[in-house]
């Protein structure tokens, strides 16, 4: 069903979004001071390492640049080239996010430009689940709302990072790697309808697990999230098929 043409007033939209993002905060604060932790031990400055977040904005690919970049330059360091493909795998992913909102979210242009600047797989994931409650579907307000509540907590943990990250403790010590995880759980459970559903978020778990052993989690996801699609379209083909035979 194509999204709905009656467009939602964009403010209150928007900070139903924001909203809805809350509960992740907890998990984002953490992560973006270790992020400019590691940032600053790789020798980039506070301004370098707050711009990194400001423009980017992506955890994995953050993360990874910042230790790619310690070896800048350096016999057998990373070249420019390598940090950039790097990067570039970790957020394949989101070609597959952008495809999938496309199909949800009435979007002109420059609103899509707009939103997949923005974009991350928190956003994705309760924009897909949450905004099925806003009226007419998600909006652009909406999806906004969401993709810059993360936004503004990111850059101003990024910030506290930078600035006094040494004498914080580390993600692993609270114990909140745990959140990212369950909180995508959560989001999956309520989506497992049927064998169909439950068959392929299985097979796709699998598939991730392994792939995750030799190749980068940008193109982990964006792999298995592929496979997990063509198979979902082939089994509900071959449901309707036996069922068709038998009517």
């Amino acid at each position: 069903m194509p999204p709905s043409t009656q467009v939602p007033p964009f403010w209150p939209a928007f900070w139903r979004g924001f909203r809805v993002m809350i509960p992740l905060w907890l998990g984002m604060v953490p992560f973006a001071v270790a992020y400019a932790v590691t940032a600053r031990a790789s020798g980039l400055s506070v301004w370098e390492t707050q711009m990194m977040s400001l423009t980017v904005f992506a955890g994995a690919s953050q993360f990874a640049a910042a230790g790619l970049f310690a070896g800048y330059g350096a016999a057998g360091g990373a070249s420019a080239l390598g940090i950039v493909a790097t990067t570039f795998l970790l957020n394949a992913r989101h070609l597959l996010y952008g495809l999938s909102l496309s199909r949800q979210v009435t979007l002109t242009r420059p609103q899509r430009l707009i939103a997949a600047q923005f974009l991350t797989d928190e956003a994705y994931g309760m924009v897909t689940v949450k905004g099925g409650q806003e009226p007419g579907g998600p909006s652009f307000g909406y999806v906004l709302g969401a993709e810059l509540s993360l936004y503004v907590v990111w850059n101003a943990s990024t910030l506290l990072g930078a600035l006094g990250g040494a004498v914080l403790p580390s993600p692993e010590a609270l114990g909140v790697g745990v959140i990212f995880p369950l909180a995508f759980l959560g989001l999956l459970v309520p989506m497992l309808r049927g064998r169909v559903t439950v068959l392929v978020a299985l097979a796709s778990g699998l598939a991730a697990w392994g792939l995750s052993r030799v190749l980068p989690g940008g193109l982990v996801i964006l792999l298995a999230g592929v496979g997990g699609a063509l198979l979902g379209a082939w089994l509900t083909g071959k449901k309707t098929a036996v069922q068709g035979a038998g009517a």
